[in-house]
């Protein structure tokens, strides 16, 4: 390696499986070289959460990160951890920086069968990285009054909208996002649709959110006229608006293989359904593209509580750790094509297919080994499909 990439560790089963994919897969065969961020809670919260922002500009500097999963911090995981206060998402920071758009694909191979009988093709979620939810400002409501949206211009001037007149206790949200990081949203879609050949769709819910959802369709379909309709026509493919509703009704009767971009909160919601429709969650790549061409990769699943808790117990766990390593592989494949590294792009093909056929081998985890067709050979643990992956890529 010429240049380094940005290393973000993070919590749990996860991180117990990122020191191992260092370990057994990476650092026998490549010089890694990267800037090191710890991300797991007890640092974020050491830090007052100071690391996660500095993180992200370190993928800024670099142009290329790779990120362990990391717990969101709520009541429970406060009371849990200690913490001194709760933080926000940790990915929705990153994202926030780096403005970039979540493109998330399935990991597919040919004895696992998606649940979706129909589905012939693997179905890419893009997924909007800034605003919304994650962003929101939420307060509780201790009795009767009334809760007003209020926008007060630079020049004083005042806008004011009723939220609600409240008769009761109870709770409000606002929520915002903003018409440069919509529409680089929707250049980013447009633009991986075309370098993939995939037909675009991209589904909300105008017909209730008239103003906010109604925003979003109209930046995707002002920037699909001004730049991207001949391109379009000239690939053979097409861009497509629907209602949210009508958009899951459609996959689910679909042959898949498009990219289905989505809002923030929808595109959280749908990977993991077309995760684990297509297998599992723990077969989802994850790939946060900013549109000033930074990178940064990681797995579309969680920190894997309940096997983390099992395992600090002393037991062996089968989690499965191959959209980790897909994480790292593609990291370091995109390292590759910025430092023009022939050796070390073809080192991460190698582990990728290190990975797929060991699992259509029938050497897989035990998530996998419960839908496999034909029926797994050997049901591993994390360690022993690491190690299995390994002996393939030795002998490869």
């Amino acid at each position: 390696m010429k240049n380094p990439l940005v290393e973000i560790d993070g919590d749990e089963m996860t991180r117990v499986l990122w020191s191992l994919i260092k370990e057994k897969l990476l650092l026998p065969f490549i010089e890694l070289k990267t800037e090191y961020y710890d991300l797991g809670l007890m640092n974020r919260d050491a830090t007052s959460d100071a690391v996660s922002a500095a993180a992200a500009q370190a993928i800024l500097r670099h142009g290329v990160g790779v990120k362990c999963a990391t717990i969101t911090s709520n009541a429970a995981r406060q009371k849990e951890y200690g913490l001194k206060q709760l933080y926000p998402s940790p990915n929705a920071t990153i994202r926030a920086i780096l403005d970039g758009t979540v493109f998330r694909k399935p990991i597919v191979v040919s004895n696992v069968k998606p649940s979706v009988s129909t589905w012939k093709a693997p179905i890419v979620i893009g997924r909007h990285a800034y605003g919304d939810v994650y962003r929101a400002a939420e307060m509780e409501i201790d009795g009767p009054g009334r809760v007003e949206l209020v926008y007060t211009k630079k020049d004083g001037g005042e806008r004011r909208i009723l939220v609600a007149d409240f008769d009761s206790p109870g709770i409000v949200q606002g929520m915002h996002n903003l018409d440069v990081s919509i529409t680089s949203f929707a250049r980013s879609c447009f633009i991986y649709a075309l370098q993939e050949k995939l037909h675009l769709w991209f589904a909300a819910k105008d017909t209730i959110s008239k103003t906010y959802d109604g925003r979003f369709k109209t930046i995707f379909g002002e920037v699909y006229k001004n730049e991207f309709s001949d391109k379009f026509a000239a690939a053979g493919i097409s861009y497509f608006y629907t209602l949210i509703d009508d958009a899951v009704a459609r996959v689910v009767k679909g042959e898949g293989g498009f990219l289905w971009a989505c809002k923030n909160y929808d595109g959280d919601v749908m990977s993991d359904m077309v995760a684990s429709a297509a297998g599992s969650l723990a077969m989802m790549t994850s790939v946060l593209v900013s549109p000033n061409g930074v990178y940064e990769y990681e797995a579309a699943h969680g920190t894997v509580q309940q096997h983390y808790y099992r395992w600090k117990n002393g037991e062996k766990t089968s989690t499965n750790p191959a959209a980790l390593i897909f994480a790292w592989t593609g990291a370091l494949a995109k390292r590759a094509e910025l430092d023009g590294l022939a050796e070390l792009a073809h080192f991460a093909q190698k582990l990728e297919k290190a990975v797929t056929g060991a699992i259509e081998a029938g050497l897989m985890t035990g998530d996998l080994a419960k839908i496999a067709e034909p029926a797994a050979v050997k049901t591993l643990d994390s360690q022993e499909f690491l190690d299995a992956v390994a002996e393939r890529l030795i002998l490869s």
